[in-house]
């Protein structure tokens, strides 16, 4: 039986982590976890520490790309076989992680991402953000001639191909888009199974109304830098 990680990258989610690990041990006790706590300035280090959850402590914040990253480097030094992120704010449903083994064998992929827009069931984000994912979808075609649709999800389940890769390899800074273009450079086989995602309940996206020139800017240039640099790799 495949041994499975989830990552829990996790900042200042003390109004969500504990619902999170609950369900996790109550409903899921076949899968292991690891919370990455990214430099909490709440109480989130406190809840973890009372509560003696599986918990990595980063000394500072480096960002949700650093935490994923940290998690992928603990996956592949403990040998697991497949690893799976999730928010830390309770937006993705575990409920689907066999389901997305089972595709991912079924396939013979190496990744397999929860996706909004494959039924668009659940909660779809607003239309703007909507908007910005098909630009970002559309460009990781052009780039890689993978398409995927809902390429900002933060659900993502890879084999240990990948999880190989990713240790070594993860963009810091608003990471989704750039890493499936990292899978897809690397010879990752991507697919997209249908999941229902919540709404946060607690807390505050770190993606607000301002931030969002921003985040498309830069993740359009990382991706576009990331499949050049790329193929001069591969030239030399």
């Amino acid at each position: 039986m495949a041994r499975v990680l989830i990552i829990i990258p996790a900042y200042n989610e003390a109004g969500n982590i504990e619902k999170v690990i609950d369900d996790l041990t109550t409903n899921y006790p076949q899968y292991d976890y690891v919370i990455v706590n990214d430099g909490s300035t709440d109480a989130t280090k406190e809840i973890c520490r009372e509560n003696h959850y599986h918990v990595l402590h980063l000394p500072v914040n480096l960002g949700i790309g650093g935490a994923v990253q940290t998690g992928y480097r603990y996956a592949w030094e403990n040998d697991y076989d497949l690893a799976v992120q999730i928010d830390g704010d309770g937006q993705h449903d575990v409920s689907f992680l066999q389901d997305m083994i089972a595709y991912m064998d079924e396939q013979g992929a190496d990744c397999v991402i929860g996706s909004r827009f494959v039924r668009k069931e659940g909660f779809q984000s607003s239309g703007l953000r909507r908007t910005g994912i098909q630009f970002l979808s559309i460009l990781g075609f052009i780039l890689t001639g993978v398409r995927v649709r809902d390429i900002t999800s933060g659900y993502r389940l890879v084999n240990r191909k990948l999880i190989r890769v990713f240790a070594l390899d993860y963009p810091a800074d608003y990471p989704e888009p750039e890493a499936m273009v990292i899978a897809a450079v690397y010879g990752g086989r991507i697919k997209e199974y249908p999941v229902v995602m919540r709404e946060r309940e607690n807390g505050t996206s770190s993606i607000n109304l301002k931030r969002s020139v921003y985040y498309m800017v830069k993740v359009t240039l990382a991706m576009l830098i990331r499949r050049l640099s790329f193929g001069v790799r591969r030239q030399k």
